[in-house]
């Protein structure tokens, strides 16, 4: 398990892990009332968090499976990613893609963040690629049964 320092200026307890086997942590709405987001609107939610990740890792903000499946709610840009270097408040830019307007809660539960390692990648300029089964196949190219 890795350390992460982390500054909580919000009302809201630190993220935490439901289960022990749990990839992601529940992040929650800092705000001071209530908001409602109508079909198609989004919002940056703020969190409260600001964090300093160790070089070589990320946080990863994704959905909520609960919220999007029985409430259409969602990350817009799923997953956003937190770069180690980044220092500014923790934010989460949500979307309501159902037909119904949709009240968010103070301290409502409204996105999941997982922390991951990553490497940089060094580009190679090549001529031409290794050859592969599947060469260049892609968007379905192996059907959908």
């Amino acid at each position: 398990m890795i350390k992460v320092n982390v500054i909580n200026k919000g009302k809201q307890p630190l993220p935490q892990y439901a289960t022990p086997q749990s990839a992601g942590m529940d992040l929650r709405a800092n705000t001071e009332e209530a908001f409602t987001l109508k079909p198609l609107e989004r919002r940056l939610v703020p969190t409260g968090l600001f964090m300093a990740l160790p070089e070589g890792y990320e946080a990863q903000v994704r959905p909520r499976s609960g919220l999007a499946l029985k409430h259409g709610i969602t990350v817009l840009n799923t997953p956003g990613t937190i770069d180690a270097d980044y220092r500014g408040e923790i934010g989460v830019v949500l979307v309501n893609l159902s037909n119904e307007p949709f009240t968010v809660e103070p301290g409502e539960r409204i996105a999941q963040m997982v922390i991951a390692k990553h490497e940089q990648a060094d580009f190679v300029v090549v001529s031409e690629l290794d050859e592969t089964e599947r060469g260049a196949g892609g968007y379905g190219h192996t059907g959908v049964k």
